[in-house]
C-alpha cells in the first residue's frame, strides 16, 4: 500500500514537472504525431512530381544521369544520394545534402523537390527551431522528463486502474480535465512510455557517447563510433563512375526480399568514394541494413545490423519504433491517434493545474493561446509553404505569438477558444482548397489523398468539439 506522504510528494513532483515542460511538450507531441506520416507529407507537398512504379524505373538511364550530376563539382557534397522508387514512396530522386531533384521513369532529371514545410515540421520536432545541438538536447531531455511524468503519474494516482473508465465530462472543468488526462494516460501508457524512452535516446546519445569515450577509450569518441558502426572500407583511388545498375542488380541475391530505398555515395568529394545501399527488411525492426560496394560495383561487406547482437539491433530500431515506421498505414494511423492522445495529455495536465488555481488570469489566456494557436500556426505555415521556400519557421512562431496576444487581448477564455477553433476550421478548409486548386486531380491520388483525408478528419473533429461546446453553452444560458 502506497503511503499518503508518498502520494503527496509524487503529486507535487508531477505537477511541477508538468508545468515547466507542458508548453514545449505540447509542441513536440503535436509535431511528432504529424511526422509519423513524414513520407506522405513530403509527397502531399508536391503531388505533381513524377510517379514511378519500381518495376518501370530505368536504372541504367538513371545511372547516366546520376554520374552526370556527380561530375558537376558545384553540386557535390560529402554524401550524394540516388533514391529509387519503392512501394511506400513511388518516386525517384537524385539528392545532395542541400537539395534534391526528381527523376522521370526514363531516368531523365525533372523538377526540384520542394519539401519546405515538412522540413520545418521536422526541425520543430527535433530541435524546437533552436540551434541543432542545443535543441536536440532539450527535446531529448523533455523525453526523459516525460518518462518521469509517466512514472510519477502512476504513483500519484493509486486508484488509477480502478477508475480507468470514469469520465465525468458533465462535471466541473477541473474534474473533466482530470478525467481526460488520467484516462488517456492509463489507456495509452505503454505507447507513451515507448515514445518517451525512444525520444530521450536521440539527443542523450551524444552525452552518453562522451561518457563512454572517457571511461573506456581515453576520450576518443571516434573509437566508440567505429566500435558500434564500423569503419569505412579501404578502397582503391580513382575508380571512375558509379556502377549503379551493376550494384542494384546484385541486391536481390544479397538482400533477399529486402527493399532497396537508398543508394549513397560516401566521400563523394574525394578519391576515396565508396557506395552504400540501404535496404529495409520487412521482417526486422532495424531501420536498414547497409551493403557496401566499390564504385565499380564490387561488393565489400555489410554493416552487420541485421545479423548483429541484440544491443546493436535495438540501437538501430529506435527510429522505426519512435515514428511507427513499420507494418504499413494501420500502424501509422494508430501512432497518429495515440500521438494526438499524448498531445491532449500534455495539454490537459496543464489545464488541471490551472483549474486548481480557481482563477482565470493572463496565464490561463496565454496557455489557451498556445494550445489553439499551435495547430493554426502549422496549418497557415503549410499553406504558405506552397509558395514560399524560406522563413516558414518564422511564419509558425508569428502565428503562434499572435494567437497568444489575441487570447490576452480578449481576456475571455470561452470566447477565445470558440474563435480559435473556428479559425482552425477555416484554416484547414483553406489548406484543402489550396491543394485542390494548385494540383487538381493530383490532390486525389496516392499519398496526397491520404493526407487530405487526414486533414478532413481533423477538420471534422474540431467542428464536433466546437458544436459540443455551443450546445453546452446554450444549455447553461
Amino acid at each position: 500500500m502506497i503511503s499518503t506522504d508518498t502520494v503527496k510528494r509524487a503529486i507535487a513532483g508531477h505537477s511541477w514537472l508538468g508545468l515547466v515542460s507542458g508548453g514545449l511538450m505540447y509542441l513536440i507531441c503535436l509535431s511528432g504525431s504529424l511526422l509519423v506520416f513524414s513520407s506522405e507529407i513530403e509527397q502531399w507537398e508536391q503531388p505533381d512530381a513524377p510517379m514511378i512504379n519500381p518495376i518501370d524505373f530505368n536504372v541504367a538511364a538513371a545511372e547516366t544521369t546520376f554520374n552526370s550530376v556527380l561530375g558537376r563539382g558545384s553540386n557535390l557534397t560529402p554524401h550524394m544520394y540516388l533514391v529509387p522508387p519503392t512501394s511506400d514512396s513511388p518516386r525517384a530522386r537524385i539528392a545532395s545534402e542541400k537539395e534534391s531533384w526528381f527523376l522521370y521513369p526514363n531516368g531523365e532529371i525533372g523538377q526540384k523537390e520542394r519539401v519546405f514545410w515538412s522540413s520545418m515540421l521536422r526541425e520543430l520536432h527535433y530541435f524546437l527551431h533552436l540551434p541543432e545541438s542545443w535543441g536536440m538536447l532539450l527535446v531529448s531531455s523533455l523525453g526523459a522528463i516525460l518518462v518521469g511524468l509517466i512514472i510519477t503519474g502512476l504513483f500519484a494516482h493509486p486508484g488509477i486502474l480502478r477508475d480507468a473508465f470514469a469520465l465525468r465530462l458533465n462535471k466541473s472543468l477541473q474534474l473533466k480535465e482530470t478525467d481526460i488526462h488520467n484516462r488517456l494516460s492509463v489507456w495509452a501508457a505503454p505507447f507513451h512510455l515507448t515514445i518517451a524512452v525512444t525520444g530521450a535516446f536521440f539527443g542523450l546519445a551524444l552525452p552518453t557517447l562522451a561518457i563512454i569515450a572517457e571511461a573506456e577509450f581515453a576520450g576518443d569518441q571516434q573509437a566508440v563510433i567505429e566500435t558500434v558502426y564500423g569503419v569505412d572500407p579501404q578502397v582503391e583511388l580513382n575508380q571512375g563512375a558509379i556502377a549503379v545498375n551493376a550494384i542494384l542488380q546484385q541486391m536481390p541475391v544479397l538482400a533477399g526480399d529486402g527493399e532497396t530505398f537508398l543508394l549513397t555515395v560516401h566521400e563523394a568529394e574525394s578519391e576515396k568514394r565508396f557506395v552504400g545501399v540501404s535496404v529495409q527488411h520487412k521482417d526486422s525492426m532495424i531501420y536498414a541494413e547497409n551493403y557496401l560496394f566499390t564504385t565499380a560495383g564490387s561488393f565489400i561487406r555489410t554493416d552487420g545490423w541485421i545479423d548483429g547482437g541484440i544491443g546493436k539491433k535495438v540501437l538501430y530500431s529506435v527510429y522505426r519504433l519512435h515514428f511507427g515506421n513499420f507494418s504499413g498505414y494501420w500502424v501509422k494511423l494508430a501512432y497518429l491517434v495515440l500521438g494526438l492522445s499524448l498531445t491532449v495529455v500534455a495539454a490537459s495536465g496543464v489545464n488541471v493545474w490551472l483549474a486548481k488555481r480557481r482563477v482565470e488570469d493572463g496565464l490561463s489566456d496565454l496557455w489557451a493561446g498556445v494550445v489553439w494557436g499551435s495547430p493554426l500556426a502549422l496549418t497557415i505555415s503549410a499553406g504558405v509553404g506552397f509558395w514560399v521556400d524560406f522563413g516558414l519557421a518564422a511564419v509558425f512562431w508569428l502565428v503562434l505569438c499572435s494567437s497568444c496576444f489575441l487570447a490576452l487581448y480578449l481576456c475571455d477564455l470561452v470566447r477565445f477558444k470558440s474563435l480559435a477553433r473556428r479559425l482552425n476550421v477555416l484554416g484547414l478548409v483553406g489548406l484543402l482548397a489550396i491543394q485542390v486548386v494548385l494540383f487538381q486531380e493530383d490532390a486525389f491520388r496516392s499519398a496526397a489523398l491520404v493526407m487530405n483525408q487526414i486533414i478532413f478528419c481533423l477538420l471534422v473533429g474540431i467542428v464536433l468539439v466546437e458544436a459540443s461546446h455551443v450546445r453546452l453553452f446554450k444549455r447553461m444560458a
